[in-house]
């Protein structure tokens, strides 16, 4: 199945999906937008395109479990994405994403703009592994 990842975020979103054996996740860019509708539009495309068959969409829970503002606004652009789409919408716990996300381009000593344009892409990766790595111990 192929699955993709969204990373959400108030000025870019970053996406991953991975192939249809559910092995390896890959980055397929960040879309940077603001407007949570035109953000949908541009989604759906990509979800067409890569003929996506699950969304994931990281839900950046607090701490203690509890749901901020980030995570409402995650819960209200997979509402908007699943009246535009048939496709099935499931939410991922993204705690320390962006974390992990950091410490692997800090590995590979990547810095400045470019960091800040595919840290998002990168996080979406992490939430997609994550998910897929839960689903082959679970079998899902």
């Amino acid at each position: 199945m192929i699955i993709m990842a969204i990373d959400y975020g108030k000025v870019r979103t970053g996406l991953a999906i991975c192939d249809k054996k559910e092995i390896l996740p890959f980055p397929i860019g960040v879309i940077e937008e603001k407007n949570m509708e035109i953000l949908c539009n541009k989604i759906t495309e990509k979800t067409t395109e890569n003929n996506v068959e699950l969304v994931i969409i990281g839900l950046p829970k607090n701490m203690d479990g509890s749901l901020g503002e980030s995570a409402k606004s995650a819960k209200k652009l997979g509402e908007k994405l699943k009246a535009k789409t048939d496709i099935n919408i499931d939410f991922w716990d993204e705690r320390k994403t962006t974390v992990t996300a950091h410490e692997y381009l800090n590995q590979t000593n990547t810095r400045g703009k470019k960091r800040k344009s595919i840290i998002d892409t990168v996080s979406a990766t992490i939430i997609l592994q994550n998910y897929l790595d839960y689903r082959k111990k679970n079998r899902v």
